[in-house]
């Protein structure tokens, strides 16, 4: 699996929360100034030849649906961040984003609860 570019990313927010679209559509989601249908309909199909998205034809008009799912992809970019940016370590990330974040102590202390619950889900 290969990581999307931002403009793919966010026609594939797009098609995950629609789960089926004709261009028309996905540029109704899009916000202003909005591209031009020939730039959504190039990303759709460069998302297609990356095997994200599929098509059912209607005459000249496609339907386009995601062959991936989100969850799957969003486990994929952040294992990605995690290796490229916090040397593979979920400490140095959770760290990272907690001071970066200035999370309160009652931040802290909701995660802290948070991970336990996860903790025992695993015993």
């Amino acid at each position: 699996m290969k990581e999307l570019t931002k403009a793919e990313d966010q026609i594939m927010q797009i098609l995950w929360k629609l789960k089926k679209a004709f261009v028309n559509d996905i540029m109704d989601h899009l916000p202003a100034p909005k591209p031009a249908y020939n730039t959504v309909s190039t990303i759709v199909r460069i998302l297609e030849t990356k095997g994200f998205v599929d098509h059912k034809a209607y005459g000249k008009t496609h339907e386009y649906f995601p062959l991936i799912a989100k969850d799957k992809y969003t486990r994929f970019y952040l294992n990605n961040m995690m290796k490229g940016h916090f040397e593979g370590s979920l400490h140095n990330l959770v760290s990272f984003f907690a001071n970066e974040n200035k999370l309160s102590v009652n931040e802290i202390d909701e995660l802290m609860k948070h991970l336990k619950e996860i903790k025992k889900e695993k015993q």
